[in-house]
């Protein structure tokens, strides 16, 4: 019998995760020496890769000893919540990552509630100890008050703990040690994760808890043995999470080791191995013994709370960027989505658009970066929260926030999350010389602050927020005070006249721009939208004045992301997406349309 450890690496974005799995596998022995392994060997696709953060939980194994130790790296971004819960219900202890500098952040509360909840026992390590501001004592302090606030029981709370910096390649046990290398922690896993339970004797139960595919086999079940044993070529029962079931054969079984996938013949209780021949295989779905189908509990996972509109591109400019541009295209696409992201919802509108439901506008951004990299080109709508109704009661979900600012801007921040309806729970001053305010905020007054936030806070304040739970509406919220600059004409935007409308607000646009008539160029500096024309070029007469020639100064245009774009737009404008631009339109082209439908909604007033 193999002797297996399964365990999931917690924490908060950027406390260091995947650079800790990176040299547990360079330490544990499992690369051969000649092996080139790159940095953050986990995040493995391309918008990982660019913006530094983990995305998807990807599980690999490591030898160490006479031990298989399961590791996955979990997200630890609040928007990919969903994938942290369905990990933790596969592994039998967790490493909680904490920085020795920030402390106990809203997700590292977020994903240690749900791993005390199933019992699971930490193994806390207290992470880039290295930092001139780190305060090793203080953050040990509030993982314990944070461990008693979850009503973690008597064995939780004599969780081991380890001091570590992942970066420069060791662990230990008590500050003073020496700085060697990852061996505390490898004895610590092994002393303290308990081995899986479960007996390679009894009737097969498996659960599937991530999707992948494969060009070759079709779709391919990453699932937890819980039960009994599983051979390539044997026939199993696959019962879905609403009860039907059916039969399928394996016909190929993969095993892990490192970052390599390898072929085996047959896997036992408390392995994690990846299964294919099961063409409808879902997350949460059991594999269970033909003969004996005992299904195991369907996985439970939170509510969305953020939706979006995706509709088909209507613009003058449609067709033009992208080669998916029909609503059948999107369809297809969004639903592929849907089977590997359980924490996403789809629904059809009508009218070539589709309601997209998930957990913040991360979680929506990033899946719309993906489809304009696969050449889709399609409309957004502003982000909206979604609103329940219990006993009559109307509900909208509420953001636990935390903010660091330097002393100078609490003022401003306190004062503009004010006006968003948020209710301030503590205020405590940082060793690094900055002051940390905690909030409960509706999530609706969290739809485009960050950019205002990093303006008022000249790029220095931190902001990161994780779901809190429904409350009842709290009325409306405050939103974008300056109005947009809407192009009045269709062609190219031309030097001169963007010079002339620098003095009106903010640029989106640079010369020879492609602009329509409904298109958003720019920021007002003042309240309520002005019709412009960015294509007015210079008069040319034949006689020589003293000012003719004065050179044109062009302030570069404010760069439109995908993730500012979807914040600053309001009710009445869209997101234009296509592989190569990203373009602010108002929802509707016609002028007159618009005066009609503002006039109607001042008159509704």
């Amino acid at each position: 019998m193999q002797k297996i450890k399964n365990i999931a690496v917690i924490a908060h974005v950027d406390h260091g995760k995947t650079t800790l799995v990176d040299k547990l596998l360079q330490q544990s022995g499992t690369f051969a020496a000649h092996q080139e392994v790159q940095e953050r060997a986990m995040d493995s696709n391309s918008i990982e890769k660019e913006r530094g953060i983990t995305i998807l939980s990807k599980n690999t194994a490591i030898t160490y000893g006479d031990h298989k130790i399961n590791i996955i790296d979990t997200p630890g971004h609040a928007d990919f919540g969903g994938e942290v819960e369905r990990v933790l219900k596969m592994v039998d202890g967790v490493l909680l990552l904490v920085d020795a500098q920030e402390g106990v952040m809203p997700q590292t509360k977020f994903v240690l509630k749900k791993a005390i909840e199933l019992g699971l026992i930490p193994v806390v390590v207290i992470n880039k100890i290295d930092k001139e501001a780190a305060e090793p004592d203080r953050v040990m302090d509030e993982v314990f008050d944070l461990l008693v606030a979850l009503d973690a029981n008597e064995q939780q709370l004599e969780f081991p703990v380890l001091y570590a910096a992942a970066r420069n390649g060791y662990a230990k046990w008590n500050m003073e040690d020496e700085n060697k290398d990852m061996t505390p922690l490898f004895e610590a896993i092994l002393e303290h994760v308990p081995y899986p339970t479960g007996s390679a004797e009894e009737f097969t139960q498996a659960q599937v808890f991530t999707l992948d595919n494969d060009n070759f086999v079709g779709r391919i079940g990453i699932a937890r043995i819980f039960n009994g044993k599983v051979r390539k070529g044997d026939e199993f029962a696959l019962v879905k999470a609403s009860g039907e079931k059916s039969k399928g054969r394996i016909s190929k079984l993969i095993g892990f080791k490192g970052l390599e996938r390898i072929d085996i013949t047959e896997a036992e209780a408390g392995d994690i191995v990846a299964i294919a021949g099961f063409s409808d295989i879902d997350v949460g779905d059991s594999i269970c013994d033909s003969s004996n189908p005992v299904p195991l509990d369907p996985m439970h996972v939170e509510e969305p709370t953020l939706s979006v509109i995706f509709s088909v591109n209507d613009g003058p400019l449609a067709g033009t960027e992208g080669k998916h541009v029909t609503s059948n295209k999107i369809r297809e696409r969004l639903a592929k989505e849907m089977e590997t992201n359980i924490a996403m919802r789809m629904e059809p509108m009508g009218d070539a658009s589709f309601k997209v439901s998930g957990r913040g506008e991360l979680q929506i951004g990033i899946l719309a970066e993906n489809m304009r990299r696969e050449g889709f080109e399609f409309l957004l709508a502003r982000p909206e929260v979604v609103i329940k109704e219990e006993n009559g009661i109307k509900m909208e979900p509420f953001e636990h926030l935390v903010v660091d600012v330097p002393e100078e801007f609490q003022g401003v921040a306190i004062e503009k999350l004010g006006k968003r309806k948020a209710e301030m729970t503590s205020l405590a001053p940082m060793p690094d010389g900055t002051v940390r305010l905690e909030f409960e905020i509706p999530a609706r007054g969290l739809i485009g602050f960050r950019n205002e936030f990093l303006t008022d806070t000249k790029g220095e304040g931190i902001m990161n927020h994780s779901y809190l739970e429904y409350r009842s509406y709290s009325g409306t919220v405050e939103s974008r005070t300056p109005g947009a600059l809407v192009s009045m004409d269709d062609g190219e935007a031309v030097a001169f006249s963007i010079f002339n409308l620098q003095a009106r607000g903010v640029m989106f646009i640079k010369p020879q721009d492609k602009v329509y008539n409904g298109m958003v160029i720019g920021e007002s500096s003042r309240p309520g939208d002005l019709e412009v024309n960015p294509l007015k070029g210079k008069q040319l007469t034949n006689m020589r004045t003293s000012g003719a020639d004065e050179a044109i100064k062009l302030i570069p245009p404010r760069p439109v992301t995908l993730e500012s774009a979807m914040e600053w737009i309001e009710d009445d404008e869209l997101v234009e997406v296509t592989p190569e631009s990203i373009r602010i339109r108002k929802k509707y082209l016609d002028p007159a349309m618009r005066k009609r439908l503002q006039r109607d909604k001042k008159n509704e007033k």
